[in-house]
């Protein structure tokens, strides 16, 4: 039997995960209205909304206790934490916004409003349909092609398949397309976590593309911690 909560060490004053199918959430979560765009939104009060926050893909926070999440079912999601300007970040990045690098503009954000700088930063990647399931057109391709991705490293053709669904064809690596990102905002490899675990193959996610749009979603959600719990 799994936890219903995927956990990730950020260190002791945040607390990350992303849910399960089956999860209900520990505690309330800030969530926008996701366009897959690369919109931040900087989240200054308790109690926001999606209707507050339409069309915002980034949320990041300076307030203690208070979550924010990105909203994910196939979608690849970075949550952010600089433990010394005390900031986080919750980003929802599917591959239309991982192709508009918002993961960048959000550290971006935390940059110019916090001071925070990116070698303090730690980060964690969250579930995703993996590279074996997520099978493209070659429009896709070109678009992170010409997005300056590392095509060597993200992409992989695998021929014409053996007739299952996702198999041959154009394939995108999300994690390391996002880890990348975050590697070249500044952030070390060393704190950058990479759940791994595969949407589409994995019954215990939501996933969009074995399910239809329909479907639920994961919460991935990140909270600063009070001081006295960061000591």
């Amino acid at each position: 039997m799994y936890d219903s909560l995927i956990r990730y060490d950020l260190g002791k004053g945040a607390e990350a995960f992303s849910t399960r199918r089956d999860c209900t959430l520990p505690y309330p979560v800030i969530q926008g209205h996701q366009i897959h765009g690369k919109r931040v939104a900087i989240i200054d009060r308790p109690g926001m909304t999606r209707e507050d926050l339409e069309g915002f893909d980034a949320f990041v926070t300076n307030l203690t206790d208070v979550a924010i999440g990105a909203r994910t079912a196939d979608c690849a999601s970075a949550l952010i934490y600089d433990p010394v300007q005390r900031v986080v970040a919750a980003v929802h990045a599917g591959w239309k916004g991982t192709v508009l690098h918002v993961s960048q503009e959000a550290i971006a954000v935390m940059m110019q409003t916090f001071c925070c700088n990116p070698s303090d930063m730690k980060a964690a990647i969250g579930p995703a349909i993996g590279p074996d399931s997520f099978q493209v057109g070659e429009e896709v391709v070109e678009q992170f092609r010409e997005a300056g991705f590392p095509m060597e490293d993200i992409w992989s053709f695998r021929g014409d398949g053996d007739g299952t669904p996702v198999s041959g064809g154009h394939h995108i690596d999300l994690f390391r397309a996002n880890r990348w990102l975050l590697e070249q905002a500044g952030i070390p490899r060393e704190n950058i976590q990479v759940c791994q675990l595969d949407t589409y193959t994995d019954p215990s996610l939501f996933s969009a593309r074995r399910e239809g749009m329909k479907c639920g979603r994961i919460i991935n959600a990140i909270k600063l911690l009070p001081l006295t719990e960061d000591r």
